[in-house]
């Protein structure tokens, strides 16, 4: 595992089409999640939108924050 920036946060997501059924229609609004470092992390749902296929959401994903701690941006790393 690379080390990275303080304002990235490194998981692996495997969220199933029902699952995410339910963070589309609002019932559910964060996902809570734990990073490949050890971090307990949650975030709203609603980055991972470009991310969903028919299965739902799956892989590894980096997320950027400020320093302040408001989401910047998402990328999928594979």
């Amino acid at each position: 595992m690379t080390k990275l920036a303080s304002n990235t946060i490194e998981v692996r997501l495997d969220i199933g089409a029902a699952e995410y059924v339910k963070l589309y229609q609002g019932i559910v609004k964060d996902v809570a999640a734990t990073a490949v470092d050890g971090r307990r992390i949650q975030f709203p749902a609603r980055i991972l939108q470009p991310f969903v296929g028919h299965f739902g959401v799956r892989g590894r994903f980096l997320i950027h924050f400020d320093e302040a701690g408001k989401f910047l941006r998402i990328e999928r790393l594979g």
